[in-house]
């Protein structure tokens, strides 16, 4: 099949281009490289360098294209807390202008990578995706608002669409920005490194983290999956890990003791976050093949940073 990724240069686009070309697909990747390395794409993918919002190049690149990945976004939930209008324009304009070359272009599937803060403060676990969202950041608002747009001009367009929410997805090569680092390349480099970790609130608030390699095998299955037209799915591990096991984890793979400092008073964000996937397995025959463990030695065995 012939591929655009948006945003394919960065963690996941990179790691679902290269799979995708492995299997003999005919992949073209549109990044801005804000948060993209183009050097980490196989030579046989086509590489473009632009922004979604470039409308005429999106058309020129969605030529023959049968499913598009759009994955372009800015992804920091405390950065969007501090720019809310960034978001608003790169997570919702950029959905609208790929949605627009889409149509112009006779694409007929797009797959959006959504997230799993959309959820926010739920009653219950596991989270489960008739749930009313409760987004409690900028980010998460912009990820829903991309949902919909997705959504509702699929209907109007003839656009086959699917959205999956995807949840704390972890794995070598993720990024390590000096502001607003993920959590856990940045324990893991401090940790090895001798640093100190910090945790805020209790640190029993929960997360689901789930390998790249299994993100990869969900996106893959959303593109050619019979039935998910206007469906959202979510994609994690199915288990919750408290920030404080997510510590213990990080000892037992790299055999050092944490130096934790504790700040109880910040808030750690929300109590708890743990993906349903019934409905992925269902749609997608997902079942997740990394435990947290094996993932975490995966990353610091495949991650020259961590070396």
């Amino acid at each position: 099949m012939k591929f655009l990724i948006t945003g394919g240069a960065g963690f996941i686009g990179s790691a679902l281009a290269n799979r995708l070309v492995s299997q003999g697909n005919d992949v073209r990747v549109l990044d801005d490289i804000s948060a993209g390395d183009p050097s980490r794409l196989h030579k046989d993918i086509s590489f473009t360098r632009g922004d979604v919002s470039d409308v005429p190049k999106m058309w020129t690149l969605l030529q023959g294209v049968e499913c598009v990945y759009h994955l372009a976004a800015r992804v920091s939930v405390p950065e969007s807390v501090l720019y809310p209008r960034d978001y608003n324009a790169v997570n919702v304009g950029g959905t609208v202008s790929v949605l627009e070359a889409m149509r112009d272009a006779g694409v007929k599937r797009v797959v959006l990578s959504s997230s799993g803060p959309v959820y926010g403060e739920q009653p219950s676990q596991p989270l489960q995706e008739d749930m009313r969202p409760d987004p409690r950041s900028p980010y998460a608002v912009s990820k829903l608002a991309a949902e919909y747009y997705v959504r509702t001009t699929g209907i109007l367009w003839n656009i086959e669409t699917v959205s999956l929410r995807i949840f704390n997805a972890y794995g070598p090569g993720q990024q390590l920005p000096a502001a607003h680092p993920p959590v856990i390349p940045a324990y893991l480099k401090q940790v090895l490194r001798g640093g100190s970790i910090v945790i805020f609130g209790s640190g029993e608030q929960t997360r689901d983290y789930v390998y790249i390699d299994d993100v990869v095998d969900a996106l893959i299955a959303a593109a050619t999956a019979q039935n998910v037209d206007r469906q959202v799915i979510n994609v994690g591990s199915g288990v919750e890990t408290s920030m404080n096991a997510l510590v213990d984890t990080i000892a037992q793979v790299t055999n050092k003791t944490p130096s934790v400092i504790r700040n109880p008073k910040e808030s750690g964000g929300v109590s708890r976050m743990r993906a349903d996937l019934t409905l992925a397995a269902a749609k997608l025959n997902f079942r997740p093949q990394y435990k947290l463990v094996e993932g975490l030695r995966q990353m610091v065995a495949l991650d020259s940073r961590f070396h």
